[in-house]
């Protein structure tokens, strides 16, 4: 089971309210299944209706457990290239959908099937 500090999913919510109408992306950080933090990785190009992340430029970092960027059409499933960049990035995921309140989140495993994410 995942959790996410509710201090951290306030901060991605600002983040993509900041990028509307452009996608916000980042990277998860955790320990002990806990998301304490995103990571921004230097390169990455958003438009909007796409995040291209600059992986060759990713350090070798444990703690990153997966990826986390904004829809501002709202939806909040992934796509088929959400799905493919899911499965080379790490075992949990989360798309964001506008207008970007606490509860406009979906969570997914690398293989695209949803999972569970408690708020700390």
């Amino acid at each position: 089971m995942w959790s996410i500090r509710e201090r951290t999913l306030k901060l991605i919510m600002e983040a993509s309210k900041d990028s509307y109408p452009n996608e916000f992306g980042a990277f998860l950080r955790a320990e002990n299944n806990i998301i304490y933090e995103i990571a921004l990785l230097p390169g990455t190009i958003s438009g909007n209706a796409h995040v291209i992340f600059q992986t060759y430029s990713m350090p070798i970092d444990f703690t990153y457990v997966g990826s986390v960027h904004s829809h501002p059409s709202g939806n909040t499933h992934p796509s088929d290239a959400d799905i493919h960049m899911f499965s080379n990035t790490g075992p949990v995921h989360m798309i964001v959908g506008y207008p970007y309140r606490m509860s406009d989140y979906s969570v997914y495993n690398r293989n695209g099937i949803p999972i569970k994410l408690e708020i700390l």
